[in-house]
């Protein structure tokens, strides 16, 4: 296997055309600082990169076939894919600035996480952990903002490739062969099994989307739900569902922010939303929870994370999809519920239950990809595309998973064994 990368010509001019013409010596610098990078980085599989001269920047196997070539068009993205390529890449692709002349988006994303995989996560300093209290601080203010900024996109975009039931966050695969919607029915399943429902219970919904969850435990489980999101647009999709469906006597949806809810509840559920908290944010959070928790009651947070602290967001996702997000470890969240006062009374990891989920979203978010850019443009849907791949990725070869976390504030709340769970999921 050889790593080396190597410079040739697709079309090479006469020796008097090259001697005549100076070297730009922005693009010799470009060129040598890209091919430092694909150097150390793809050790698996090849990769192609044609340069705004003509030339070809090979990196990876060199036997390996060339399954993903791509074209850079100016030196300038050159220059930024080599020098910030974890937020150039992204931007260069949504721009036209890369394009691919070999393979797929998904081809390109999976090479480059397949490599990053036999990296070690690399550690961050005491600067990089200030600028997280700067960049996670997501007050009410700075929380409205980022959680309108995805999730106040119009409904008919998602619509486009969710399931039936609106659900944004992990499905469930208890079978290979499961659809996404009959996934995503058992994650709900699965969710209220863990919560010990019983009718007539009160279940605060933290994060609650457009409705789904809420409306389930109420239509299946007899519960009274109280779901709260930040966002006019689920808060309205919501609000319009439940009125249709004839549960406006047993589901409450409000904007508010998790911090200024007041009351008790038996049981707690927060899907998909603890991503945006920030870690300043989380003693706020479980305290928050424990206020709220009856004493005898049950909380299941259902969050996505990852297998190591990486301090920030990735850098093109936190800009452009989710500002204020971070994905935690383990070991960043449980001290916060350990100072709360409760009790981890399970855990379960999903692995790569999200990166089913993802691979569906983006097929059908490609099928349906003429109706988005209709909805908005082009650029749009190539951002979209990045961001559906690149996340995938992230579960498939970065690490990342999505954990549940059962709480309680008294340690009988709950059943001795998990039989319970499984029998009622």
């Amino acid at each position: 296997m050889s790593s080396q990368a190597s410079f040739v010509l697709d079309h090479p001019e006469p020796p008097r055309a090259r001697a005549g013409r100076a070297a730009n010596p922005v693009a010799v610098l470009a060129k040598a600082a890209l091919g430092r990078l694909l150097n150390r980085l793809i050790r698996v599989g090849s990769l192609s990169v044609v340069l705004p001269s003509g030339e070809i920047l090979r990196a990876g196997d060199a036997d390996a076939p060339d399954a993903v070539r791509i074209r850079i068009g100016d030196y300038r993205t050159m220059w930024r894919l080599a020098t910030y390529p974890g937020l150039a890449l992204g931007e260069a692709y949504m721009d036209g600035g890369v394009t691919l002349e070999r393979g797929t988006l998904w081809d390109l994303l999976d090479l480059a996480g397949r490599n990053l995989s036999l990296r070690p996560p690399p550690r961050r300093g005491r600067l990089a952990r200030l600028w997280r209290r700067v960049e996670q601080a997501n007050d009410r203010a700075a929380a409205r903002r980022n959680v309108a900024h995805h999730y106040d996109l119009s409904v008919d975009l998602y619509r486009r490739f969710l399931d039936a039931d609106m659900q944004y966050s992990c499905a469930y695969f208890g079978r290979p062969d499961m659809s996404l919607d009959e996934a995503q029915a058992a994650k709900k399943r699965h969710l209220a099994a863990k919560l010990l429902l019983q009718p007539g219970h009160s279940v605060l919904d933290i994060g609650c989307g457009w409705g789904g969850l809420g409306m389930t435990l109420a239509e299946d489980a007899g519960a009274r739900v109280t779901g709260i999101t930040l966002s006019d647009e689920q808060l309205a999709v919501a609000q319009s569902r439940a009125k249709a469906r004839d549960l406006a006597d047993r589901v409450e949806f409000r904007k508010q922010d998790y911090r200024d809810v007041e009351g008790t509840f038996d049981r707690i559920v927060s899907v998909g939303m603890f991503e945006h908290v920030g870690v300043p944010n989380y003693q706020a959070f479980f305290d928050t929870v424990a206020r709220l928790l009856k004493d005898d009651g049950v909380a299941v947070l259902h969050a996505i994370g990852q297998n190591h602290v990486s301090v920030s967001n990735q850098p093109w996702i936190g800009k452009y999809i989710f500002p204020g997000g971070y994905t935690p470890a383990l070991s960043e969240i449980l001290p916060a519920i350990e100072r709360a006062g409760l009790w981890v009374t399970d855990i379960e990891i999903l692995r790569l239950h999200y990166a089913e989920t993802l691979r569906a979203w983006r097929e059908r978010f490609l099928a349906n990809r003429a109706e988005i850019a209709a909805l908005y443009d082009e650029r749009f849907c190539r951002m979209w595309e990045f961001y559906l791949c690149l996340s995938e990725v992230a579960f498939r070869h970065r690490g990342c998973m999505v954990f549940q976390i059962q709480l309680s504030k008294r340690v009988d709340a709950l059943p001795l064994t998990r039989d319970y769970i499984h029998e009622a999921a």
